[in-house]
């Protein structure tokens, strides 16, 4: 049979390994599927039909990030298989912020030439992360880009849609003076910061091979460490306690995270010792000759969502984390904001 697209696999996009790979990542991807799953891998659109059973009013939530230059480490370590949880993560923890189920999760990548050993990796950390976010891998798109990206290198994006009833959407509006503020352990740096940590990585010369702690895990091991998704957890939460709002610590730490939700007149004063951190912030924290409140601003420094509820449910909800195996304490208060201070505040 004559190779029609000769010139164009030349040119360096071959369409028929592309083809290929999504046959080959086809039971990955089904592994993720959802009742609501109409169509297969490979269609030009994704079919998804929503579920109203248990909605009055149903309210689609949508997300869109990446992983940012966390990625150069998975390119220097050659190691691909935890960035598609991140990528989810970064999508899924922010829509159930409001009080969404995630519904569906599309993904793009792209690549110089395709790399379908690579691209398996990714998309089985993608499919991961949403069986962890219950939500169904609907689609994607993988683009062969040469001459875009250097060698070995590609970019990672994705887009997540949730949804939840009207009546029940968490965005803050109740958050008052009295409100407790609960803090969910993170599983280390997640997916934000990176481009200051490869900074000083770079300047110091320092290997991704050296240990920093006792836990056994070398540098690059413990910044690959995938974004922690809340998606179970607080699904449960919300789903038999008032919750007031709720914040994603994800860029811009604590300081523009948090008053994101907060209602005009109030404050939240955070008890900076009232959680563990891992080591690898104060680790990041010396390298980078900077405070404490300076990491706050960058950093989650181990709170990775922050929940604001009434001080009688704190007791039930603590104890309702810690059986789900949740590390989380009660790490500061909603305080009346009598002036133009600083929406948040810290107390060291």
């Amino acid at each position: 049979m004559k190779d029609l697209s000769k010139a164009y696999k030349e040119a360096g996009v071959d369409t028929k390994k592309a083809g290929n790979f999504v046959q080959r990542i086809k039971d990955i991807v089904k592994s993720t599927y959802t009742k609501g799953v109409l169509s297969e891998i490979g269609l030009f659109g994704g079919m998804f039909r929503l579920d109203t059973t248990n909605l009055n009013s149903p309210v689609l939530v949508a997300s869109s990030d990446g992983v940012g230059t966390k990625l150069k480490l998975a390119f220097q370590l050659k190691k691909h298989d935890s960035v598609g949880i991140d990528l989810v993560a970064m999508n899924v923890n922010d829509i159930v912020v409001h009080g969404a189920r995630p519904l569906f999760f599309l993904d793009y990548l792209a690549m110089g030439n395709l790399n379908t050993n690579v691209a398996e990796e990714i998309i089985e950390g993608i499919a991961e992360g949403c069986r962890l976010g219950e939500c169904a891998l609907l689609g994607g798109e993988t683009a062969e880009l040469p001459g875009f990206y250097s060698k070995g290198e590609y970019e990672l994006s994705g887009f997540c849609v949730g949804v939840v009833d009207d009546s029940k959407i968490i965005d803050g509006s109740s958050i008052g003076v009295g409100n407790v503020v609960i803090g969910i352990g993170s599983s280390g740096v997640h997916s934000n910061g990176f481009s200051l940590i490869r900074k000083i990585i770079a300047e110091k010369n320092i290997s991704l091979d050296k240990e920093i702690d006792k836990t056994g895990m070398s540098l690059g091991e413990i910044l690959l460490t995938p974004t922690k998704i809340y998606v179970k957890p607080v699904l449960n939460i919300i789903r038999d306690f008032n919750v007031n709002g709720m914040a994603h610590i994800t860029g811009g730490g604590f300081f523009e995270n948090i008053p994101r939700i907060l209602p005009r007149g109030v404050k939240v004063r955070i008890d900076f010792y009232s959680w563990e951190k891992p080591t690898i912030f104060q680790w990041i924290k010396e390298q980078a000759n900077l405070s404490w409140e300076e990491m706050m601003a960058i950093f989650n420094c181990g709170i990775g969502f922050v929940l604001v509820v009434r001080k009688e449910d704190v007791d039930d909800i603590l104890g309702r984390l810690a059986g789900l195996k949740q590390d989380a304490w009660v790490i500061g208060e909603v305080m009346r904001q009598e002036d133009d201070s600083e929406n948040v505040e810290v107390y060291f």
